[in-house]
């Protein structure tokens, strides 16, 4: 059984800083793309961060210079530090990673946190 935790998400003022950390566990023998995606209330998830295993990084637009996505192959973890964090950031934030669960299987599967709720005030 795949397990990807969430942590690091809380109440925050406008300008403050939090990083979210989401460990994966169970049986899979690789983890290739790890990223992380936010849904706020009446709205479509959308993504926010990803990274390749190498190590390639992506971003949305409205976090591109505020957020920084990274990853520790050695403890199957991915962290997502935000800073300057403004109101329209509220949301819950999920990660999402691409597991290989044996050098049998030819595809990965795509698994998802649980969620972590992150409020920003004003």
């Amino acid at each position: 059984q795949v397990q990807l935790v969430e942590s690091g998400g809380g109440l925050v003022q406008a300008g403050g800083s939090l990083r979210l950390s989401c460990a994966a566990s169970g049986r899979f023998v690789s983890i290739n793309a790890m990223g992380w995606y936010r849904q706020a209330p009446g709205k479509q998830r959308e993504l926010v961060a990803d990274i390749t295993r190498g190590g390639s990084t992506n971003y949305a637009d409205s976090v591109k210079g505020r957020f920084t996505i990274s990853r520790d192959n050695a403890k199957n973890t991915v962290y997502l530090q935000m800073n300057s964090l403004k109101p329209e950031d509220t949301a819950v934030y999920y990660c999402d990673a691409f597991l290989r669960a044996s050098w049998l299987t030819s595809s990965d599967t795509q698994y998802w946190g649980q969620g972590t709720q992150v409020t920003v005030s004003s």
